[in-house]
């Protein structure tokens, strides 16, 4: 597929579209229509047609989408036929909920290591894998070929944490640091900001009350 421009709403669809049609799969569902898919997934057919056409389309007419096929192809359009090596820098509650959260690694997303500068809780592991100090974080990276670095520390040090990994040649951050990191242009950034989603739901809430 040749590299071209896509919006990132469009971008932001995609794992949704993944995702239902891999539960069609799972139901045996060989076939789907863009208006069967738009019933599902509670987006307009129109919509998904002018999405699977910015990556070239994948449907026939009058015969619909073939599940598995497009399940594979926007797999792969999502990088999710290779491996990715992650580490988490950070190993309190929510770095060991996410290394324990099996279905990443169904999707090849590998947790090779974990890093934290608490010396009481290095050495001890998290499904396998040893909290390591932060003084062997960039060699680590280096030596392993990592490529996101899932941060789950304070925003004080993520900062930091994040030119260090930027000079050892990471190439995107999953970052729930409640700070947002400026990097250079060729790295990607995926920020989670946990209580600005749940500022907004109460948001949503309250105008939809009134």
């Amino acid at each position: 597929m040749e590299s071209r421009e896509i919006s990132q709403a469009v971008i932001s669809r995609l794992p949704r579209y993944f995702r239902y049609l891999g539960e069609l799969r799972d139901k045996g569902i060989e076939r789907v229509s863009s208006q069967e898919l738009s019933d599902i997934m509670r987006v307009t057919a129109s919509q998904i047609r002018q999405d699977l056409n910015n990556f070239g389309g994948f449907g026939q007419q009058g015969y619909g989408y073939n599940v598995e096929y497009l399940y594979e192809e926007i797999g792969k359009i999502l990088g999710l036929n290779k491996e990715h090596n992650l580490i988490i820098v950070g190993a309190g509650h929510l770095g060991q909920a996410l290394v324990n959260y099996m279905n990443f690694e169904r999707r090849g997303f590998i947790f090779r290591g974990i890093f934290d500068s608490d010396e009481k809780i290095q050495g001890t592991q998290i499904r396998g894998i040893t909290v390591r100090p932060m003084q062997e974080m960039e060699s680590f990276v280096r030596e392993n070929d990592i490529d996101i670095a899932v941060l789950t520390i304070p925003k004080t040090g993520a900062v930091q944490v994040a030119e260090q990994l930027v000079a050892c040649g990471i190439k995107g951050f999953w970052n729930f640091a409640h700070v947002d990191l400026h990097v250079p242009d060729h790295i990607q950034v995926e920020s989670v900001h946990l209580s600005d989603s749940l500022m907004k739901l109460s948001y949503n809430i309250l105008s939809h009350g009134e």
